[in-house]
């Protein structure tokens, strides 16, 4: 049987605590908010636009991450509980 565990308990535990952050935040639209100041309000909502896809991208690779996460966690409970 091929183990595809790749990470220990810790890292795996430490990206889903990550990836969970990282979804909430930048679905929330945090990373936009730092651009009214910069720029004038006809170049605003184009960049505003921009850095919102930005954000929902990111927040899916954060997502993929998570779920990565999660599946190094059981393979980590799944092969402790098969030591004991």
């Amino acid at each position: 049987m091929v183990s595809l565990l790749c990470c220990g308990p810790k890292m795996a535990a430490c990206g889903l605590v990550l990836s969970a952050w990282g979804v909430v935040m930048l679905v929330r639209g945090f990373g936009g908010v730092f651009f009214e100041g910069v720029f004038g309000p006809e170049r605003l909502y184009g960049l505003y636009e921009q850095v919102s896809y930005n954000c929902f991208i990111a927040a899916g690779l954060y997502a993929l991450l998570g779920g990565f996460s999660l599946c190094q966690t059981r393979l980590n409970k799944r092969k402790e509980y098969m030591v004991r």
